[in-house]
């Protein structure tokens, strides 16, 4: 069964299309990254799916109560600043308390330690670097323990290590039969992390398939206006873009 089916999903903001009739269903084990050019859609198609923003067509979580809702996704927005000063442990148990579990105090420790906080644990939210505050709203997300975790540019503002470790955590969840869709402008770490690519571009659904399917030197250039280097290798899948078309 899935754990998120979008039929025929449409949106128009101020008068301007921004996709039509976009479908696809998540599966349970799948880790999905979206990708596309600025102003494809990618955080629409995530709001409307999540019944945030007016849309025609049917989302599967749209239809939730929103009870019910927090018990199926959890959803990480671009948005990163805390503005107030709650200790790190109790802002990722606001995930567990969003689904309704309470003080759960086994997925708080696991979702902190997933994301190298546990040493923060008592530190003010507010006074976290950047990154830091990134990393401990996506252990929020991870404390709600949804079968579907929704998170829109998660690694935008993370150093490298971060990136890869954040990215790896969403493919262990796929892994454990869990599912996540990614919004990513990363398409390096897409290619080596991903199970599944879904391009937004041109109003709709350009491509929709593994990374090898979708980051062809083709779609890229229609995309993107791009050229590609992409090679399997010992250390696994190397994505590069090299020159504006």
């Amino acid at each position: 069964m899935s754990v998120l089916s979008l039929q025929n999903l449409s949106v128009t903001l101020r008068g301007r299309a921004i996709f039509n009739g976009i479908s696809l269903e998540v599966d349970p084990g799948e880790f999905v990254g979206l990708i596309g050019p600025n102003g494809a859609g990618k955080t629409t198609l995530m709001r409307s799916s999540l019944g945030l923003i007016p849309s025609t067509g049917r989302s599967s979580l749209a239809r939730l109560s929103a009870r019910d809702r927090a018990k199926a996704v959890a959803w990480m927005p671009q948005a990163r600043e805390i503005a107030w000063p709650i200790p790190v442990e109790n802002l990722v148990a606001l995930g567990a308390q969003a689904a309704g579990r309470g003080a759960d105090q086994t997925a708080i420790e696991a979702a902190m330690a997933r994301m190298g906080l546990a040493q923060f644990k008592g530190r003010a939210a507010s006074r976290l670097s950047g990154g830091e505050q990134a990393r401990a709203l996506i252990a929020r997300a991870l404390a709600q323990d949804t079968p579907l975790l929704m998170a829109d540019e998660p690694i935008a503002g993370l150093d490298p290590a971060h990136q890869i470790s954040t990215m790896e955590v969403f493919a262990s969840l796929a892994n454990e039969g869990r599912s996540a869709v990614v919004s990513l402008h990363d398409l390096g770490l897409a290619a080596r992390h991903c199970t599944r690519l879904v391009l937004l571009a041109d109003g709709g659904i350009m491509a929709d398939g593994t990374p090898d399917q979708v980051l062809t030197p083709d779609n890229m250039a229609r995309a993107f206006g791009v050229s590609v280097w992409h090679q399997q290798t010992d250390s696994g899948p190397v994505f590069q873009p090299l020159e504006v078309l």
